[in-house]
């Protein structure tokens, strides 16, 4: 329903038909000077008209009536600046010759159908005499009841009821609630004892209730509502809307969901605004699937016809607005779900199959910005959803989105599922950049670290080449990876072409490389390889750290050249490398493989004279060593000197020593050994198959053999 502000519309002017207009401009020169309260600040205006109001009031009622028949100045009848900014004109037409009509320039008509001569004459006249209407407002801005009204328009000629109608919603929006009501409250007094049309209708109502909420006073509602009932007042459907609005004020929800019932009991139709306000309680109520429902109705209506029948309205504009309205309530709701729910994905993935289902279809932008609130590991099913949604409308994608998406996912270890969406990158665009690169390397990185870490080598060479099919360059840190992967599950052959695949790649073996690759060649037996690898490395300058020593103390060992130890040791010593309990371990655990029990007490004995403290392996590869090479009471002595200094042997220690004294029928304490300890389990299990790997990395486990091919391509096939 439109309504007369009481802030009159720009442009507006006070026809100058009874005063001339020389003397007009004489007087507006002088008015309007520096020094004059209408050209100072608005304060200064304000306080202006309300002293003129004020004389106006002393005056006699017959005189009154002849200063607004004769359209006096009562201010502002020029464009003039507000205290709130805006710049407005407050003359108004008023038509109070003897059509009677009430009918303001500007406004809708009001009541029954008029010809257009009518229409026509009506605006002739109102063009003749205008009314502030600003000033009249202010003059009953303190007034309490109808008395305080009759003040101001005792025996003057009845103004339309638009213009009260303004004024009560211009006092709803200063919030002043009292004079609105003293307002109507003269018009139904003002009806009762002059028996004229000069009665509070439906729109002096609808303003009053719409004042009420912008006060806030909602306890006036009812005495609003109650007083249209006694007046014989049937509300419309901007009666209801208002209605609705206050209640959802209140918190209200379920009550402002029920009012639509009534609008249709009473044989109106909801406006735009109805559904609007319904989907505004949904949203309150952070009831998505309810928002849903009720655009679901919604477009049922609309596409039978029944939506708007009665209204002019442009429905298909507002059918699209009330659309969005729904989806950005569904992403609100979601996105509630996503920051403070701890497992919110299958909420999240509900709704947005039953928006599929109603066919509520988000927009790229709705679907990006869920996927930036994703950012828990709880969240990349959702996270998956979203981006795969964002592919299947054809359209473009974020590539900050993308990259948000692969690291969520291996924020959630679903490091294949992140190769996946950079492959889509690369296929389909947009064109990774250099953190798309630097995701994607840092995943292939986890994934060759636990590769290296459970010796499972196959899946570290699958890996290699696929960052290489996806314009991925290895570096050493990569290339290292499956190399020890390789030393550790005695994979000599695999190992070489490895490294030999690095060195044509273009990178250079770091001393890790060539340590994995010793421990590779020294687990193979092949010892004469590993010393020529070892004068390669020593060529080209990379200088051996302890970890490549021990290696070489046990390819020495191997090979038979215990003598070679010694020079070894020297060398090490040379280069300010101090030999460590790992390096005898390795020289111990090579006199036992070999037979060489004696030579590995030897080596014991040196740790002591060097005040290196040995370990449980240590003792574990003495008393295998010795129980091997014949000597049972000497491992039998090993044993419980190693308990002894509170150390826990494994298993395989009691069992070698048991059976050592059996075989050589040799005497001994065994209640002295202790119990049998239990079984260590290995920190460090080598899988031969990839089923550990495919859950690990979150992949569905194929049956394909490991084709011989993946670990060697030459530079020419590549």
């Amino acid at each position: 329903m439109q309504s007369l502000s009481p802030f009159c519309s720009k442009g507006a002017s006070l026809p100058a038909s009874s005063v001339d207009s020389h003397s007009l401009r004489r007087r507006r020169k002088k008015s309007w000077g520096h020094d004059s309260p209408l050209g100072g600040s608005s304060c200064s205006r304000q306080s202006l008209i309300s002293s003129r109001l004020r004389d106006l009031r002393r005056q006699s009622p017959c005189r009154r009536s002849r200063i607004f028949a004769s359209g006096v100045k009562l201010g502002f009848f020029e464009q003039t600046r507000v205290p709130s900014g805006k710049y407005f004109s407050l003359a108004l037409a008023l038509d109070q010759a003897q059509s009677g009509s009430g009918h303001v320039e500007g406004l809708p008509m009001f009541g029954g159908e008029e010809d257009e001569k009518e229409r026509e004459k009506k605006t002739v006249l109102s063009e003749k005499e205008r009314v502030d209407v600003r000033a009249l407002a202010s003059g009953l801005k303190d007034a309490k009841t109808a008395d305080d009204v009759e003040d101001l328009f005792e025996n003057m000629d009845d103004l339309p009821l638009p213009v009260y109608s303004s004024m009560i919603r211009g006092f709803g929006a200063d919030k002043r609630l009292d004079p609105a009501f003293a307002v109507v409250e003269w018009l139904k007094r003002k009806s009762k004892a002059t028996h004229t049309s000069l009665s509070p209708n439906l729109f002096i109502y609808n303003s009053l209730l719409s004042a009420v909420k912008l006060t806030r006073r909602f306890d006036k509602v009812d005495e609003v509502i109650k007083d249209m009932k006694e007046q014989g007042i049937v509300p419309n459907i901007v009666t209801y809307n208002t209605l609705m609005s206050v209640y959802l004020e209140q918190g209200r929800h379920e009550e402002a969901l029920s009012v639509p019932a009534d609008i249709e009991n009473n044989g109106l139709s909801p406006s735009p605004v109805t559904y609007s306000t319904i989907l505004l309680a949904y949203k309150k109520m952070n009831d998505a699937y309810g928002a849903l429902g009720c655009f679901a109705e919604l477009r049922e209506k609309h596409q039978k016809g029944e939506a708007g029948k009665d209204s002019s309205e442009e429905w298909e504009c507002e059918f699209v607005k009330l659309e969005k309205f729904t989806i950005h309530i569904c992403y609100l709701v979601m996105r509630q779900w996503l920051v403070s729910e701890e497992n919110p994905a299958p909420n999240v993935l509900r709704l947005l199959t039953v928006m599929d289902e109603t066919q509520v279809k988000p927009g790229r932008a709705d679907y990006e910005r869920l996927v930036w609130a994703c950012t828990r590991e709880s969240h990349y099913t959702v996270a998956r959803e979203l981006y795969n949604r964002i592919r299947d409308t054809g359209g473009d994608i974020s590539l900050s989105v993308c990259n948000h998406v692969i690291w969520l996912m291996g924020k959630a270890k679903k490091w294949w599922a992140a190769l996946e969406i950079y492959e889509d990158l690369l296929d389909k665009g947009p064109k990774p950049n250099n953190l798309s690169y630097e995701l994607i390397v840092s995943h292939f990185n986890i994934l060759l670290t636990a590769a290296r870490r459970k010796g499972i080598w196959r899946w570290g060479v699958r890996l290699l080449n696929k960052m290489q099919d996806k314009g991925l360059r290895p570096g050493s840190r990569e290339w290292n990876a499956v190399l020890v992967a390789c030393s550790k599950a005695a994979e000599t052959s695999a190992a070489v072409q490895i490294f030999t695949r690095m060195v044509e790649q273009g990178e250079k073996p770091t001393i890790l490389s060539y340590g994995a690759l010793l421990s590779a060649l020294e687990k193979g037996k092949l010892y004469d390889e590993a010393l020529r690898v070892w004068e390669h490395m020593c060529k080209v300058g990379v200088k051996p750290n302890l970890y490549a020593y021990t290696i070489l103390a046990s390819v020495y060992i191997g090979k038979g050249s215990p003598e070679m130890v010694d020079s070894m040791l020297r060398e090490m010593r040379s280069m300010g490398i101090e030999p460590n309990v790992v390096t005898f371990n390795a020289i111990i655990t090579g006199c036992g493989k070999n037979s060489m029990g004696g030579a590995a007490f030897e080596w014991f004995q040196r740790m002591k004279v060097q005040n290196i403290k040995p370990n449980e392996i240590t003792y574990e590869m003495l008393i295998e060593a010795l129980a091997r090479d014949g000597k049972p009471r000497l491992a039998y002595d090993m044993y419980l000197r190693a308990c002894n200094e509170g150390l826990q042997l494994s298993s395989k220690a009691y069992d070698a020593v048991l059976e050592s004294c059996q075989s050589y029928g040799i005497d001994m304490d065994l209640n002295a050994l202790g119990p049998r300890p239990s079984e260590k389990r290995k920190s460090t299990m080598i899988r031969r198959n990839l089923s550990d790997f495919c859950n690990f990395a979150s992949l569905p486990r194929r049956g394909r053999p490991f084709d011989e091919k993946e670990i060697y391509t030459s530079q020419g096939q590549e």
